[in-house]
């Protein structure tokens, strides 16, 4: 059980700095030479990104991150593998019960390193695109749905931060509506409450009217986003 407990601790950890790798810093850094948690809205995210450099690094910040999540909840698939192949599963674990709250807790793990990232002391992004890779990796159809949710909504309203949300909030039903596991039910409603919150400056810009659209410039001051 030792064994077994130690395995899941540390890929919990990795699965955290996997999440907090910082693509967004370390391109903008490289390209334009500058601390993206500076400029526009002060967040590492692909967004930002978009709005400092255009639509190449934009995309390769979103794939990156995206790729984040999928990588943490791979991680999982592969541990269960590697200690069942190695006897290392106590015969008192229910896989089928253990596996589903592994994902779970190992997607939150990446999100968090996402917008809290050890690397940038605690600073990041707002775990977008990384929970959508998480999503895919855990539901494809439950992340296929939650990102075409937020394609049609940033089709109507050009803003990204409210189909963000939008999406954020959509998780959680189709979580239900596709019968996942509860664990995963649970993951859409920490995850998508989480992702809100971390967009409560864009809100208030949104019920101002003055939250930007896309294509707008990117401005000087960066927004608090803690």
């Amino acid at each position: 059980m030792a064994i077994w407990l130690t395995l899941c601790s540390v890929t919990l950890v990795v699965a955290y700095l996997l999440g907090s790798f910082p693509t967004g810093y370390i391109a903008v850094k490289q390209l334009k030479g500058i601390d993206i948690r500076e400029v526009g809205s002060g967040s590492t995210g692909a967004t930002n990104v978009l709005r400092t450099l255009g639509k190449g690094p934009g995309a390769f910040v979103l794939v990156v991150d995206c790729l984040k999540g999928v990588l943490a909840i791979a991680l999982v698939y592969y541990l269960f593998t590697f200690a069942s192949n190695q006897n290392f599963i106590p015969p008192t674990v229910d896989v089928k019960l253990w596996q589903p709250w592994m994902v779970t807790l190992a997607g939150l793990a990446a999100i968090l390193g996402h917008s809290k990232s050890i690397f940038l002391g605690f600073t990041g992004g707002k775990s977008v695109a990384t929970s959508l890779g998480i999503l895919l990796a855990m539901s494809w159809q439950v992340g296929l749905a939650t990102a075409g949710v937020f394609a049609i909504v940033v089709a109507i309203s050009r803003i990204v931060s409210l189909s963000s949300i939008a999406g954020a909030i959509a998780v959680s039903i189709l979580m239900v509506v596709l019968r996942q596991p509860l664990p995963y039910v649970l993951f859409g409603i920490a995850g998508g409450l989480y992702v809100i919150l971390r967009h409560r400056s864009n809100i208030e810009r949104l019920l101002a009217g003055t939250e930007p659209k896309i294509g707008q410039k990117v401005t000087t001051e960066p927004e608090q986003t803690t």
